[in-house]
C-alpha cells in the first residue's frame, strides 16, 4: 500500500511539472515580460487599474521594428488571464508608407472583458489600420479607454522611427500545454 501510495504521488508530481515547465525561449520571454510589468507600473502607477481590473492581458516585452518604405515588426510574448500566465503570444506587423528606421519597444494589450479574450485566444487576432496605440508616459493611463474591449500601450526602448503608414498587426495565441 505504500509503494502504491509513493509511486501515485510520484506520478502525480512528475506530470505536475512537466505540464509547467517551460522550455529555455519561452522562459526567458516569460522572465523578461514580468520585468516589463513591473517597468511599465513604475512608469505609470495608473496602470495597476488596468492589470487588476482586465480579464486579461499580453506582453510583449521585446518588439523589434524596422523599415524604409514597407516595415516590419515582430516579437513575442506571454499572455496572462485573471493575473496567471496562460500562454505564449507571436506579433507580425506590416506597414507600407512613408517611413524609415528602426526601434525597439515593449507593447502591452490589455483586454476588458472576457469575450475580447476569448476573441484573441481563438486564433488569428488582428488590428486594424486605424487602432491606435498609447506611448506610456507619466499618467497617461489615467486617459486612456478601451475601445472595441482592447487597449494597447507602447514603451519605446531604443531606436529612431520616422512613420507616416498603414499596415496592420497580426497577434496569434498559443496555450500552455
Amino acid at each position: 500500500m505504500k509503494t502504491l501510495k509513493l509511486v501515485t504521488t510520484m506520478v502525480v508530481l512528475l506530470v505536475t511539472c512537466g505540464s509547467f515547465a517551460q522550455n529555455d525561449k519561452n522562459q526567458k520571454i516569460i522572465n523578461a515580460a514580468e520585468e516589463a510589468k513591473t517597468h511599465a507600473e513604475n512608469m505609470d502607477a495608473g496602470l495597476d487599474l488596468f492589470f487588476n481590473n482586465a480579464s486579461g492581458y499580453v506582453i510583449f516585452p521585446n518588439v523589434g521594428e524596422g523599415a524604409f518604405i514597407v516595415g516590419g515588426a515582430s516579437g513575442n510574448g506571454a499572455v496572462y488571464e485573471d493575473g496567471m500566465l496562460v500562454g505564449m503570444a507571436d506579433l507580425k506587423k506590416l506597414d507600407v508608407g512613408l517611413q524609415a528606421g528602426g526601434q525597439t519597444f515593449t507593447e502591452i494589450i490589455f483586454f476588458e472583458t472576457e469575450d475580447a479574450l476569448n476573441h484573441f485566444k481563438q486564433g488569428k487576432y488582428e488590428f486594424s489600420a486605424e487602432a491606435k496605440a498609447i506611448a506610456l508616459e507619466e499618467g497617461v493611463s489615467v486617459s486612456a479607454n478601451y475601445n472595441d474591449g482592447v487597449v494597447v500601450f507602447v514603451i519605446p526602448k531604443k531606436g529612431l522611427m520616422a512613420d507616416l503608414s498603414v499596415g496592420g498587426q497580426r497577434l496569434a495565441f498559443v496555450p500552455l500545454k
